[in-house]
Order: structure tokens, then sequence, then C-alpha cells
């Protein structure tokens, strides 16, 4: 296999040329993209490079706890930012927020960590870290997507919801069908990927290993765990902060409530 290239400071400089080349064509096209591009420019750099240090000191130390603390901070921003993008939300969004996408990803990574990979010691930051990255991320994506959705499906038929209401229906029963809507709107995305990985995309796990000098052959094998993984991680999130958002547009008396009445609690 070929030597691993590493890059320089120099390279990610030559690298700015793509960027150079998006904010031209932004300009050309009058996106109003400018600004924005720099700005992402600049954080992205400043972000991944304290981000890597950051690691390098985690990995070389091998504590135990340092690896749960940034688990836990990993989990706690995916939870705000997933709560960030809802054009409705309530004050106990960022805590189901947070349930959901840490107990998913906690169960989906332990299955990987321990039963899967059977890493030892189980706290390894050079499995655990980028693994969670991973779960973490696509589960801050579901459940993002399902409570938009969501809301949504609730606002657009309340006429039936209410129907089904009054004819004795519980809250569960009157929601189903737009819940099971919501859920699948956002697993699509991970049912597309799956798909499509390997003609379409090379993911990134997969391209890693491979630039590292790992033989394609065996690069393919980590990718498949972790296309499984992903999805797991997914579902098991949009279900379960689904299942406890669904019941904040709803009284204890299983009254559908305006979303108006719940919503914008910044």
């Amino acid at each position: 296999m070929g030597t691993y290239i590493a890059l320089s400071l120099g390279d990610l400089a030559l690298a700015l040329l793509l960027i150079g080349i998006t904010i031209f064509l932004s300009y050309w096209q009058k996106l109003g993209l400018g600004r924005d591009l720099l700005v992402g420019t600049v954080r992205s750099f400043v972000q991944l490079m304290a981000v890597g240090y950051l690691l390098q000191g985690i990995f070389d130390l091998q504590k135990w706890y340092l690896v749960v603390l940034a688990l836990f901070v990993m989990i706690a921003v995916a939870a705000r930012t997933a709560y960030a993008r809802q054009s409705v939300r309530w004050g106990a969004l960022p805590g189901q927020m947070f349930v959901a996408i840490g107990a998913s990803s906690l169960l989906t990574l332990g299955l990987v960590v321990l039963l899967i990979l059977k890493v030892q010691p189980w706290y390894n930051p050079r499995y655990v870290i980028p693994l969670a990255g991973m779960i973490i991320g696509n589960s801050m994506t579901g459940a993002a997507l399902v409570v938009n959705r969501l809301t949504g499906e609730i606002e657009s038929h309340r006429g039936q919801i209410e129907v089904a209401l009054s004819l004795g229906a519980t809250s569960r029963q009157a929601v189903a069908p737009y819940l099971r809507e919501a859920l699948r709107s956002a697993m699509m995305p991970t049912v597309a990927g799956m798909m499509t990985v390997g003609i379409v995309q090379l993911p990134g796990m997969m391209t890693g290993q491979i630039i590292a000098g790992t033989q394609p052959a065996l690069a393919v094998r980590y990718q498949v765990m972790v296309t499984y993984m992903i999805a797991a991680a997914t579902a098991l999130t949009t279900i379960g902060v689904a299942l406890l958002a669904y019941s904040h547009f709803f009284t204890r008396d299983h009254q559908l409530v305006g979303v108006e009445d719940h919503g914008n609690q910044a």
C-alpha cells in the first residue's frame, strides 16, 4: 500500500483556492453567500484545528472520564443544535432532544464498541470518539427532521385529529398516522443513503481508511458496520423524540392544543 500523505499548513493554504472558486461562483450568480462563505471558512479552520489538538490530548491521556465528558458535550451540543432548527419550540424540547439523542447514541455506541469491535479498554478514544461523532451527528439530523415534520403534520391535519378525538380516540391514536409520516420522512435520507452507498458515493469512513493506507476490502467492512450503526441510531432517535414530543400538542384530557400555544419559547 502507498505511504500516507501528510498535509502541511501550506497545503491547506493552497486548498483555499477551492473556496476562492466557490466565492467567485457565488458572486457571479449573485447568491449573496460571499460573506457567509468567508466566515464559514475561518470558523471551520479554527474549530477543526482546535478539535484536532483537543482530541490529541484526550488520545494521549487515555482517561475514561475525559471520554465520557467529551460524549456528554457532543450530545448536549447536538440536542441544542436540533432544537435551534425547529420552527416551533417549547420549554421541554431541549431536554427531550437530549434524552432521545443521548439514549439512542449511547445504546448504539455501546453495541458497536463492546459487542462488535470488542474495544479494549472500552473507553479507547481512538475508536469511541470518532464513532460517537458519526452516531450523534446523524441522530441530531434525524431528531431535527422528525420534530419539524411532526409539528407540520399536526398543524395541517388539525381537523382530522379533532374528529378522531371527538369519536373517542386517544391522542396517541389520533396522531398515529401523522406520527408515522413524520418518522418516514426523517428516516428517508438514511434509507436513501443505504441504497446508494458504494455506488453513488464513497463514504467518509471508508475513504479516510483507504487514504490512510487500509486495503479497500478491509475498509469496506468498517463502512458496512457504520452504515448499519447509523441506521439504527437514527431510527431509535427519531422514534424516541417523536414519542416524547407529540404529547406536548395535547392536554392530559386528550384535547388538541394549537401549535402556537406551545411554540416559539426560545
